[in-house]
């Protein structure tokens, strides 16, 4: 072989192995898809319409997302990971204000597979959602039906109504409930995450999700003050916090206005997520009101035959009773990072008006008590970041001496008890404390978490 020849074959064999390895590069980057953002500018010129793609996750391709459709079942050009024998989540973000997409959505995906073996649909319509929030909510029935063909085909090709599980963000929770009235109650489950409020808290149920869409619904509240919805929309709802005011979000610092205003509105998704990943339990107490369960009125679950409701994948959030109560408030307490859990504790006083302080390390918690005259036993729940056997002193302070003039007050009992208390142990108590004016009255506890 000339040389010149040579020289020309070592030239080009690296261009095309080069060449080669981009072109498989760029296969890889189309095979793997991520949900759309749109821009204000596209959104005003060309109008988009309603645009709907599913992306699927699985356990094996948990890190690349594939693009799912129809013909992905039948068309051997489209392979799909998807199996028909395994259950289906299925994700629905809400309301896009900004035209972005949905940051969480692929990691709510791999939490659920870090759990389960199953089907992760990520619906994307993010082209109808966004901006004008008037006109999201004319198209979100369009995308419940288009979701609900969906659904008919992977029926034929094998799946059961009963193995959907969809999880709806604020307006995505009402796109469930409609996909569940399509197939009238049939769908196995849905879990709504601070439903959207605006345009839907005077609606019919025909319109809003209600316990009637699945054989179970359950829903996280926020912002009920806000952009969530404030009445109870299934078989369990869990209110954190009351459901309004979320600790942490009023004193956060955010790059962005926007961010401000939804931190409690995505309180709920971000709580749901920690609550798959986490190794403590988020248990609601079954109540009336809130104020009910702050007053220390609501410190069982048996109405659930002492099975307290859990927030994440445990089957109907874990009680068994049946059948399941339809709009049932639950309430717990939350801290303002993840996990996310606290303890309550119940504090029972027998006098009048006192201050409160329990200490564990370096953690306190402060609460003022009024004993009202037609009264002789004072109760209510405390948020404490620590369980009960870990407090280690508590503290009475008289400050009713601040608005008049007011002696020495006798104390004859102060209890703490933790609740719902599964192992049934009694109550944490002192007795017979003579608080005096001006000097705070303490106690430390001698505790080992097991034994007390």
């Amino acid at each position: 072989m000339p040389w010149e020849r040579r020289m020309i074959l070592l030239c080009v064999m690296p261009a095309y192995v080069t060449s080669l390895m981009v072109g498989i590069e760029e296969q890889q980057e189309k095979e793997c898809a991520d949900l759309n953002n749109i821009s204000w500018q596209e959104y005003r010129q060309q109008r988009v319409k309603l645009r709907v793609q599913y992306l699927l996750l699985t356990r094996r391709n948990m890190d690349c997302a594939l693009v799912f459709s129809q013909e992905s079942l039948t068309n051997p050009q489209q392979p799909s990971y998807l199996n028909v024998s395994l259950p289906t989540k299925v994700i629905i973000h809400g309301y896009r204000a900004l035209g972005s997409k949905p940051s969480w959505a692929k990691e709510l995906a791999q939490a659920l597979l870090r759990l389960q073996d199953v089907n992760v649909l990520l619906v994307d319509w993010v082209y109808g959602a966004s901006f004008a929030y008037n006109l999201v909510v004319e198209n979100y029935k369009e995308v419940a039906v288009q979701i609900s063909v969906l659904i008919n085909q992977l029926k034929n090709h094998g799946s059961t109504l009963e193995s959907f599980h969809f999880i709806g963000v604020s307006l995505g929770a009402h796109v469930a409930g409609f996909v569940g009235t399509l197939f009238e109650g049939k769908i196995g489950r849905i879990t709504g995450l601070d439903p959207a409020g605006p345009m839907f808290k005077g609606a019919d149920t025909f319109d809003r999700l209600d316990p009637s869409d699945a054989k179970f619904v359950d829903a996280i509240h926020t912002d009920s003050d806000y952009f969530g919805i404030s009445i109870p929309v299934g078989h369990l709802d869990f209110f954190l916090n009351g459901g309004n005011d979320q600790t942490g979000c009023a004193r956060a610092r955010f790059a962005s206005m926007y961010g401000y205003v939804i931190c409690d509105h995505m309180r709920a998704l971000h709580v749901y997520m920690s609550a798959l990943n986490s190794s403590c339990q988020l248990v609601g107490i079954p109540c009336l009101s809130y104020d009910d369960f702050l007053k220390g009125l609501c410190v069982t679950c048996d109405v659930f035959k002492g099975r307290c409701p859990t927030i994440g994948l445990s089957e109907n959030s874990g009680i068994t009773i049946s059948p399941v109560p339809k709009e049932q408030k639950l309430f717990l307490f939350t801290s303002s990072s993840p996990p996310y859990c606290s303890e309550c504790v119940c504090v029972c006083v027998c006098s009048t008006e006192l201050e409160v302080t329990l200490r564990s390390a370096n953690m306190t918690t402060e609460q003022r008590l009024w004993l009202g005259t037609d009264a002789t036993v004072y109760r209510a729940v405390l948020a404490h970041p620590v369980t009960l056997c870990k407090i280690n002193s508590i503290k009475l302070r008289n400050t009713g001496t601040r608005f008049y003039r007011q002696g020495d007050v006798h104390v004859k009992s102060v209890c703490l008890s933790e609740f719902p208390s599964l192992q049934r142990e009694g109550l944490l108590c002192v007795n017979n404390i003579n608080v005096r004016r001006g000097v705070p009255w303490s106690h430390d506890f001698v505790q080992v978490c097991g034994f007390h």
